[in-house]
């Protein structure tokens, strides 16, 4: 047995997640993933992972429901045991997520449901869970978005759970500092990826619109956020606690 530091990323296996598994795996780290229903694209980012000699695991989880938490993190539970003869894991990176662009006046309960569900409610629960499995001197990072700090129309749904987030990642580091645990947000800025049906990916309109409101002048790439999650999960990140780092190239400064 290792005494590799293990991760446990949601929603990794595409898009963003995809690239903090890989970065954290590059680090050093071992790797646990989360998939909602594509195994397949699961299976090959375990696969990317081992290459560089890290052992990763793929677990399915909706991490909108929080009746099958406790089923994941006895799975989790088992596998820490069981192959890695370990009862704790060291990061949680809670990325797992969906988008919605939707007008205020047509978003209905249904989608902000959805939305709360996802990004809200089930970042809150699943973290409380994962806790106890938490190795002291862990880390909490929880993926927001640069919508929790600008308005971009069609968002509000969204961006209004990003920012609760936001400050439940603040209540997270005060409450479990006796345990030495830090939390911290990383908001990404617009990021070309499948993620809310691919539109900083497709439609270029919005992507000049982007692009012309950042400093460094484009739309952010998948690569441009794994690195910064590997820095945190580091030794050099210690004393970063209670922040909220946005990663945006400086949009809307």
């Amino acid at each position: 047995m290792t005494n590799n530091k293990i991760a446990l990323v949601t929603g990794g296996s595409r898009g963003l997640g995809r690239d903090m598994a890989i970065n954290l795996a590059k680090n050093g780290n071992d790797v646990v993933i989360t998939y909602h229903t594509n195994k397949s694209a699961a299976d090959e980012v375990v696969a990317e992972i081992e290459k560089f000699g890290q052992t990763a695991k793929a677990l399915q989880l909706d991490s909108s429901d929080v009746k099958t938490f406790a089923g994941f993190f006895s799975d989790l539970k088992d596998y820490l045991e069981n192959e890695k003869g370990r009862e704790s894991f060291d990061f949680l990176i809670n990325n797992a997520g969906t988008g919605l662009y939707v007008p205020f006046l047509e978003t209905t309960e249904e989608q902000f449901d959805e939305m709360a569900n996802i990004h809200l409610k089930g970042v809150y629960f699943l973290t409380q869970k994962a806790v106890p499995l938490l190795a002291d001197g862990g880390r909490i990072i929880n993926i927001s978005s640069g919508l929790s700090r600008f308005s971009f129309p069609n968002s509000s749904a969204y961006g209004a759970m990003k920012g609760g987030v936001d400050v439940l990642t603040r209540y997270l580091a005060k409450e479990l500092a006796s345990r030495k645990i830090t939390a911290n947000v990383v908001a990404p800025g617009a990021i070309a990826t499948e993620f809310g049906g691919g539109e900083n990916k497709t439609n270029e309109q919005k992507r000049a619109a982007v692009a012309g409101a950042t400093a460094l002048g484009r739309v952010g790439e998948p690569e441009d956020i794994g690195g910064v999650i590997a820095f945190l999960c580091s030794e050099d990140s210690r004393w970063i606690n209670g922040q909220r780092l946005e990663v945006s190239g400086g949009i809307f400064l």
